[in-house]
């Protein structure tokens, strides 16, 4: 119903004769040698962008198992083909872990949700801060009504960083639930990185998000050079805080991807169509051709047997 429903406004969207003939006369004066030096500049963002989590990754499983850049690599890629098919990305911890050896796995499960946890805070900070804006500068939002929303945006991204640099406290909660104490030992990896372990894999995170927020700003800029810097990455921050909101399948993602960005750039450009196809193709980059990539090394998992490490 959902992807119905999602089919039906993306027909609507695009069956407005206005915004085509819009995209059709800013296509046109694009030119297509810097349409492909652009998109060649975005393939070589998604690469820096997997690179490094593939250091992160790496970095995250050093306190239980040493792996080589290269396994990690492979690894990430795998993720993303087994991420595509599930819900909210979930099968990317099972496309990820598979490639350490058995008895390591849940252990990188746990060390996957804290570089997780790192990109989630990110993106409610700067979502929460943008919404907040958002709301004062479009929705009329005024007054001491206007404080208390920055206010409150405030709280909730302060709340969100002690989580993550105390998450040591949430192994503590987690001992305490007696149906989870076979999983203790497990969990017990959470105390074991530092605040400035937890620094490096923010900062690691940190960076990720300015690569693929760069690749929106390019693509945008490029094809709506009008649009207002600083009013547009607020945007792009909105349509992460979306996404996160928002149960879907990276392999349709594409639809509600598209007509959130629709939804929200509105408020700045008329071209809608540009945007969404602007959308769609850092999609296609960042998501399907990495999932492609990784469908070659999922052949390479070994479900039962001791994979490979690199030795201490």
């Amino acid at each position: 119903m959902i992807l119905g429903l999602v089919a039906w406004l993306l027909y609507h969207k695009l069956s407005d004769h206005r915004s085509l003939a819009n995209f059709v006369t800013l296509m046109k004066q694009t030119d297509r040698t810097d349409m492909f030096v652009m998109l060649s500049v975005l393939f070589l963002l998604m690469l820096v962008n997997y690179l490094i989590e593939s250091i992160k990754w790496r970095f995250l499983c050093q306190p239980f198992e040493a792996i080589s850049l290269w396994r990690s690599l492979e690894s990430v890629f795998c993720g993303l083909t087994w991420a595509i098919f599930t819900p909210n990305r979930v099968g990317e911890y099972g496309g990820r872990v598979l490639f350490l050896p058995p008895r390591k796995r849940v252990f990188g499960v746990v060390a996957m949700g804290i570089g997780a946890l790192a990109q989630v805070v990110i993106t409610n900070i700067v979502g929460s801060l943008s919404l907040c804006w958002f709301l004062g500068r479009f929705l009329q939002v005024h007054g001491w009504l206007n404080g208390l929303m920055w206010l409150a945006g405030l709280l909730y991204s302060g709340a969100f960083l002690l989580l993550y640099f105390r998450v040591s406290l949430l192994n503590r909660l987690l001992n305490k639930l007696t149906f989870l104490k076979k999983f203790l030992r497990f969990f017990n990896l959470l105390s074991q990185y530092q605040p400035h372990q937890l620094t490096r894999i923010f900062a690691y995170s940190l960076l990720r998000v300015g690569v693929y927020t760069s690749q929106y700003a390019l693509l945008m800029q490029m094809m709506i050079p009008a649009l207002p810097f600083f009013p547009m990455l607020a945007m792009i921050f909105l349509l992460y805080f979306a996404q996160t909101l928002l149960p879907t399948l990276d392999l349709f993602d594409f639809g509600v991807r598209s007509l959130t960005a629709s939804y929200f750039f509105g408020f700045i450009t008329t071209q809608e169509v540009a945007v969404m196809a602007s959308a769609s193709c850092i999609w296609f980059i960042n998501l399907i051709f990495p999932a492609l990539v990784g469908s070659v090394f999922v052949l390479k998992i070994n479900f039962f047997e001791t994979a490979p490490t690199i030795s201490r």
